[in-house]
């Protein structure tokens, strides 16, 4: 596919982004696929709504879209880097709980030899033990009620993210995150603030325009 553009939209105002795609490209046609619904118009413009909750077959698959995107769900968060972590639970648009952590990290050095192999070795014990702290936080807030999350929040540094879930005490999140794959979030250093921004980036809805369907398109 190419020459193709990708949007973003709330799923609170994704009935108003379908409803504007329909005025300015009349008659589409739904055609659903395994992971989008695409909209195919007589005048050649195409939309790909990406579907990660899963797509239906019913009578009216716009609906059915629109019904699955602004659902609230129950979602778990896991923000890590090396200087910071954030984990939350949301119960649709509520952090209901959360806990922030800060860690100190030292930055790279340009120095060389064995100071910089000693620099090296001890900046990578703050980092696991900075890690190890996001686990133990983790641990206690998330896996407990792991069998309750509809999804996993994944953010931060994308190795950082790894290395925390890897950890064997955080096994019982593997199936949530698996359920529903998303890439890992590019947030800054995690925080409440970004913690709480993590959740509508999350759960915005891609969208892919061919060039037909770009002309005033709405996001």
């Amino acid at each position: 596919m190419t020459d193709v553009q990708r949007v973003q939209v709330a799923p609170e105002r994704l009935e108003r982004w379908l409803a504007g795609f329909a005025r300015r490209h009349p008659q589409p046609e739904p055609v659903v696929t395994p992971d989008a619904v695409e909209l195919v118009s007589p005048d050649g413009a195409r939309a790909w709504i990406e579907t990660p909750w899963g797509t239906t077959s019913g009578d009216d698959p716009l609906a059915d879209l629109i019904a699955t995107a602004t659902r609230p769900r129950r979602l778990g968060a896991l923000l890590v880097r090396r200087n910071s972590h954030a984990i939350g639970i949301f119960d649709g648009a509520e952090l209901i709980r959360h806990r922030v952590g800060r860690h100190y990290v030292q930055g790279r050095t340009k120095a060389g030899g064995w100071s910089q192999q000693r620099y090296a070795r001890r900046r990578g014990n703050q980092a696991e033990r900075a890690f190890g702290r996001a686990v133990q936080d983790a641990a206690e807030i998330l896996v407990p009620v792991a069998g309750t999350l509809e999804a996993m929040i994944l953010g931060g540094d994308g190795q950082a993210v790894r290395t925390v879930l890897a950890d064997p005490a955080l096994a019982a999140l593997g199936p949530v995150v698996a359920r529903h794959q998303h890439s890992v979030l590019g947030v800054p250093d995690p925080n409440l603030r970004v913690l709480r921004d993590s959740l509508p980036t999350f759960r915005a809805v891609t969208i892919r325009l061919n060039a037909e369907a770009r002309g005033g398109a709405e996001n």
